[in-house]
């Protein structure tokens, strides 16, 4: 069961840096389009 416990920590540490990154790309995209569309 201890070995178990390890694998699921490393998958939620893995996953959670997954979203972080896949919000920071999405506000990313949205700050570009908001700029773009100021622009013209």
């Amino acid at each position: 069961m201890e070995g178990f416990d390890i694998v699921m920590v490393i998958a939620i540490i893995l996953f959670a840096r997954l979203g972080v990154r896949l919000v920071t790309e999405y506000i990313r995209l949205k700050k570009d389009q908001k700029s773009n569309s100021n622009q013209d």
